[in-house]
């Protein structure tokens, strides 16, 4: 096939047997959410670039490196969305919804994009489901975020994959006095350096925290702590989080390296990690952003968010057999007719019981078949319990009922009882 005809790299199609476990987290995600009072928000997936830039950043990596960005016709430039904060507080500050101190729990779910190596768990297309809350400035709601992870990951069966770990920036001030004494340390130590965290120290020397190479790393260990630097609001903000963890239970270690890739956070930060993907250890990561709507343009508003990698927590799910098993089972009931006055007869009965049982799945044969073909057919579809309608069932009015997974003999069920006998063996269980 010509190159031109295949997907972009690290652009991934999501096949058919691939998408019931992400409409299964997806929905495990969104009824949480529901249930937090959280309303999902959808925006667009290009925005003018100058959003990103005075968002982000222009010495991130991001900015600098990954964005797609483009000229359209008119020439202005635009972006592909590479996260989704940035576009989240812009339409908040379009629409005015956070007028007036009014406080806003969203969420929203879609694809970014950022130009990668393309590896496992990370693509150039990757999809997130993000939260942002403004107008509440305490602890509370920092906990709440971290809450509702840790019950997530109990649903999904993945709280002994995952490892919460927090850090406070503090104010923009306390982070700049910061930022101050590290730059002084590892200035003295400049040749230890790698060359990425020498670049960095010229433009975001906090982003040296971050490196993963082994020299830098052991440098870092004698650099000064951000903890130490820390005002005295936000340290009590700090451990007024913690005090809150500890209350449920939820166990957290503190990283003081953790300062995330993004120029706009403040206060809280955290990430939920897992030793279970290789290098792509980080599934959930958030933090707070206090200044960020200001720095956009708006009022002085209090800002807290995070977003979680659909990929990543998907690849978890496969990983660690955390997949429900009813998910490699499409189809519940396989109705199989023979003959034209059969196939019409089905079509009506089918709709019937669809009435009665709108969660049923049920299938048609379409195309017809010889019997063996059909049977060969419904078996495949992994179906529970296979349906016979020919012209000896047409004549009763009943339909064969055949049991495709485990023992039982085939019965004949009146048309007027499938219905109620359906609810009994399939949708009760």
């Amino acid at each position: 096939m010509s190159k031109s005809l295949q997907a972009i790299r690290g652009m991934n199609d999501i096949l058919p047997e691939q998408t019931p476990l992400w409409r299964y987290f997806e929905g495990t995600v969104a009824r949480l959410l529901d249930n937090y009072g959280y309303r999902q928000i959808r925006m667009p997936i290009v925005e003018f670039t100058e959003l990103f830039k005075r968002s982000i950043g222009e010495v991130t990596d991001i900015v600098e490196k990954e964005m797609y960005t483009f000229d359209d016709r008119n020439g202005d430039s635009l972006t592909l969305r590479p996260e989704g904060t940035a576009a989240c507080v812009r339409a908040v500050l379009e629409h005015g919804i956070t007028g007036g101190g009014q406080v806003q729990k969203l969420w929203y779910i879609g694809p970014m994009f950022r130009h990668e190596r393309p590896q496992k768990g990370r693509y150039r297309q990757f999809h997130q489901i993000g939260l942002e809350v403004f107008n509440l400035d305490g602890p509370d709601i920092d906990a709440e975020l971290i809450v509702m992870t840790w019950r997530l990951w109990g649903e999904l069966g993945l709280r002994d994959a995952v490892k919460l770990e927090l850090n406070s920036l503090g104010t923009s001030e306390s982070r700049g006095r910061y930022r101050e004494a590290l730059v002084e340390f590892l200035s003295a130590h400049l040749d230890k350096l790698d060359e990425d965290s020498q670049r960095r120290l010229k433009t975001n020397p906090l982003r040296v925290l971050d490196t993963k190479n082994a020299d830098t790393q052991a440098v870092l260990v004698d650099a000064p702590k951000m903890a130490d630097y820390l005002d005295d609001e936000s340290r009590a903000h700090f451990e007024g989080l913690k005090a809150r963890l500890d209350a449920v239970g939820i166990p957290y270690v503190i990283n003081p390296k953790l300062v995330r890739g993004l120029d706009y956070y403040s206060k809280t930060v955290f990430e939920w990690v897992t030793d279970k993907l290789g290098a792509q250890g980080t599934v959930c990561a958030g933090g707070r952003y206090d200044g960020l709507v200001e720095q956009m343009g708006g009022k002085p508003t209090p800002g807290v968010g995070f977003a979680m990698g659909i990929e990543r927590l998907v690849l978890m799910l496969e990983a660690l057999d955390k997949v429900p098993e009813e998910l490699a089972r499409q189809v519940d009931v396989y109705l199989c007719a023979f003959g034209e006055a059969a196939e019409l007869a089905a079509l009506a009965l089918s709709e019937r019981v669809r009435d009665q049982l709108p969660n049923l799945r049920l299938q048609i044969n379409a195309g017809a078949g010889s019997f063996k073909s059909q049977f060969k057919k419904a078996d495949k579809s992994g179906a529970l319990y296979a349906l016979i309608l020919g012209d000896d069932e047409l004549a009763q009015q009943v339909v064969g009922f055949k049991p495709l997974r485990g023992q039982g003999e085939q019965q004949s069920i009146a048309w007027d009882a499938l219905a109620a006998h359906l609810a009994t063996c399939v949708v009760q269980g």
